[in-house]
C-alpha cells in the first residue's frame, strides 16, 4: 500500500500529529446511528415474508435499483475515489452532486466519511484502524468478533476521527461543509422520495407505501451491508495478487454490487489509482462511471492504471 492517505492534513514541524480522534459523539448524534442502521435493517430481515405476503411490484424494483445505484455510486465513486483518494479532479457542478449523492446512501456525512476512510488507510489491519477484523487475534473467537466490529460494530463506538488530522481540504471546502450540514435533509429525501415516486406512479398509497419500504428502508440497508462487507469480508478472504502492507484481498462475488470496490488488494496496493479492477474480467462499474465523466470533460485528471506501476507492485510467486 502507498502512504497517500495521511497526505492531507498539514502539520506543523514542532507541533507532531494531532491526535487520532476529537471527542465523541453527542447523544443525538449517536441515537441517530442507532436509528440509520437498525431500522433499515429490520426492513431487509422482514423483506423476504414482505414480498410473500404483499408482493414486489416492479415500480418498486425500478426505484430501488435507481436509487441504489445513485446512492451506491455516490459512495464509491465520490465519497471513496474522488474525495478520500483523489483518484481524479472535477469540476465544481460534478464535486457537489457526489457529495450529495455519497449522502442519500445515509453512511455518513461526506466529511466524517473521508475522515474514517482516510484514518483506515493510515492504519490498515493495525492498531488505528477503526474497523479491521485483526485487532483481536486469530482465533477463531477473535476472528468472528473481529468480523462484527469490522462489519457494523465500530459504528456504535463514541469516539470522532480527528477532522483536522484526516480531512482539513475538505473542512476548508465552502461548498463540502454545506453539503456535511445538509446530511439530515438529504436523509429524509433518500428515504422520502422513492414513496413519493412510488406514490405518483402508482397514484395510490399503497404505492407510496410499497416504495418507500423497497427503494427507501430496503434499499438502504442492502447497500449499508454491500459496503460494510468491503471492510470486513474483503480484509478476511479473497485473492492478493498484488503487494499490499495489510490483508486486503479481491473477492469477486461482490464485484458488480458493489461497483467495483471488492476489488480490493489493487485498491490498497495503489490507494490513488481510478480503477480497481485492473485485470481482464474484472468489473468495475465505478471505474466505466469516472470514464464517462472524463468522456463529458466534468472530470480530468484521472489517474488511471498505470502498467510500469502495476508490474511494481504485482505479488511475486
Amino acid at each position: 500500500m502507498t502512504a497517500t492517505l495521511d497526505r492531507s492534513p498539514a502539520q506543523s514541524p514542532t507541533s507532531g500529529p494531532k491526535p487520532l480522534t476529537e471527542g465523541r459523539r453527542g447523544i443525538a448524534a449517536h441515537v441517530s446511528v442507532y436509528v440509520f442502521v437498525v431500522v433499515p435493517m429490520i426492513a431487509l430481515v422482514l423483506a423476504v415474508p414482505a414480498a410473500w405476503g404483499w408482493g414486489l411490484g416492479w415500480t418498486d424494483v425500478a426505484l430501488a435499483a435507481a436509487f441504489y445505484c445513485l446512492s451506491g455510486l455516490g459512495v464509491t465513486v465520490g465519497y471513496h475515489r474522488y474525495f478520500t483518494h483523489s483518484s481524479f479532479k472535477a469540476k465544481r457542478g460534478l464535486r457537489v452532486a457526489l457529495a450529495v449523492a455519497g449522502s442519500l446512501a445515509l453512511q455518513g456525512p461526506v466529511i466524517t466519511w473521508v475522515a474514517d476512510h482516510r484514518r483506515h488507510h493510515a492504519f490498515s489491519d493495525k492498531e488505528g484502524d477503526p474497523h479491521s477484523p485483526w485487532l483481536f487475534g486469530t482465533s477463531p473467537l477473535a476472528l468472528a468478533r473481529g468480523f462484527w466490529h469490522a462489519h457494523m460494530g465500530w459504528l456504535f463506538e463514541r469516539d470522532k476521527t480527528n477532522v483536522e488530522r484526516f480531512a482539513p481540504d475538505l473542512a476548508a471546502d465552502q461548498d463540502i461543509r454545506a453539503v456535511q450540514l445538509l446530511f439530515g435533509p438529504l436523509t429524509a429525501v433518500s428515504l422520502l422520495l422513492p414513496g413519493l415516486l412510488g406514490g405518483l406512479i402508482t397514484w395510490s398509497w399503497a404505492g407510496a407505501l410499497s416504495a418507500f419500504f423497497w427503494a427507501g428502508l430496503v434499499r438502504v440497508a442492502f447497500l449499508h451491508h454491500v459496503t460494510w462487507s468491503v471492510n470486513s469480508i474483503c480484509h478476511m478472504i479473497g485473492e492478493r495478487p498484488f503487494n499490499a502492507r495489510d490483508k486486503s484481498a479481491n473477492f469477486w462475488p461482490m464485484a458488480v454490487l458493489s461497483f467495483g470496490e471488492s476489488w480490493h488488494n489493487l485498491h490498497h496496493a495503489d490507494p490513488t489509482c481510478a480503477r480497481h479492477g485492473v485485470r481482464r474480467g474484472q468489473l468495475d462499474i465505478s471505474a466505466r462511471l469516472i470514464w464517462l465523466f472524463e468522456k463529458f470533460g466534468w472530470a480530468y485528471k484521472v489517474r488511471w492504471p498505470n502498467p510500469d506501476r502495476l508490474a511494481r507492485i504485482t505479488a511475486r510467486p
